[in-house]
């Protein structure tokens, strides 16, 4: 319960339903304060999931994994920006935090199964390949054989699949997602029917369990500035930069530039001269990307067969690109039917079968051309 409508109503649905619940409120920063009270942002968050808890007459664990995180996730993420390739914090947090050790705790103390306010469903099957499906988002009880599948939520705008494409069959046999057949709306209006606290409590924004802040100025905290020149493609300087761990592929706002006054996009990044190459057209030719290669892949159940068909999603929110999977040693090449725009090296790319989520991986930087 992270304080938030989504995990309070999760809860309340739980409760509703004869299931005997504990909510569980994950610590994991403490730096960011909130600007109006001042005080660490998560003892609001805390004090707000104390209020849903009491409401619901169920108790409240507080889980404080703030050193794990700090090595877990955030490490890595400074690591990755500083190689000059940008990583997603929240596919990293589901991994490492929530499904990781969070997960791992739950279990140690007995309890059966996890529960949270993911926009995401499970359906059981009786293997990966063939079988009459069974319940889909809640089910009891737990099953130790068999194939679970992660589906997307009902609602597109909200579907969180991208971010839990890394969760394992394990983990997912012992986890419901109580909402994930609701959308937003239909969440807003059930707390504010229940009369939940939360109910109109704005979506959290930000990096996970950090929440909103100046990027740029939060990885100066840890990376040294390492300024370079600007430069398009035919290597006209165009404007200074403050390190290429600042920038991904397809930005625009944020760039240094000072030429036409055309809005420019990040296209590349030359490592060995401490270059960034930008382009002067969002529909620049150089944006576009009709292959990938994909790095540390993780599959839900099954590997898939090399050559299978498959839809790719390369950020999130984004509309799945119909493409060809192939096996390329330890990695995976991924063909689009059509080009994509701009494929960021350390982002994921999530693949799916329909409303199947099958896995994914980190898109891999590749030589400049």
């Amino acid at each position: 319960m992270s304080g938030g409508v989504d995990s309070s109503l999760a809860a309340a649905l739980l409760k509703e339903q004869g299931y005997d619940v504990t909510g569980g409120f994950i610590k994991n920063w403490s730096d960011t304060k909130d600007l109006f009270t001042g005080e660490c942002a998560w003892r609001g968050e805390r004090r707000d999931a104390m209020r849903v808890a009491a409401q619901l007459d169920i108790p409240l664990l507080t889980f404080d994994f703030e050193k794990e995180y700090r090595e877990r996730v955030l490490r890595r993420m400074f690591e990755e920006y500083e190689a000059g390739i940008t990583p997603n914090p929240d596919v990293l947090c589901n991994e490492e935090i929530k499904f990781g050790i969070f997960f791992e705790e739950a279990m140690k103390r007995g309890f059966d199964a996890v529960a949270t306010g993911h926009y995401a469903r499970i359906e059981y099957r009786v293997s990966s390949i063939e079988g009459r499906a069974s319940s889909s988002h809640i089910r009891y009880p737990i099953l130790d054989t068999g194939y679970f599948r992660l589906l997307k939520g009902v609602d597109p705008e909200k579907d969180q699949s991208y971010f839990l494409h890394r969760i394992s069959q394990n983990v997912l046999r012992r986890t419901m997602f109580p909402i994930g057949h609701l959308t937003k709306k239909e969440v807003r209006r059930l707390a504010a029917e229940k009369n939940l606290p939360t109910a109109g409590k704005p979506d959290s924004q930000g990096i996970c369990f950090i929440g909103k802040l100046d990027f740029h100025e939060f990885l100066r905290k840890k990376i040294p500035p390492r300024p370079g020149d600007i430069v398009t493609t035919e290597g006209t300087v165009v404007g200074r930069h403050d390190g290429l761990d600042a920038y991904t592929i397809g930005q625009r706002q944020g760039l240094l530039v000072s030429k036409d006054g055309r809005a420019w996009y990040v296209a590349g990044k030359d490592r060995a001269q401490n270059r960034l190459i930008v382009v002067p057209d969002r529909e620049d030719s150089a944006l576009f990307s009709k292959t990938t290669l994909l790095e540390r892949t993780h599959w839900i159940g099954d590997e898939p067969a090399d050559g299978m068909r498959v839809e790719a999603a390369i950020r999130y929110r984004q509309t799945p690109e119909a493409a060809t999977l192939s096996k390329e040693g330890e990695r995976w090449r991924i063909t689009f039917d059509h080009p994509v725009w701009a494929l960021a090296p350390g982002q994921s790319a999530v693949l799916y079968r329909g409303e199947e989520c099958l896995g994914g991986g980190f898109i891999a930087e590749e030589p400049l051309h």
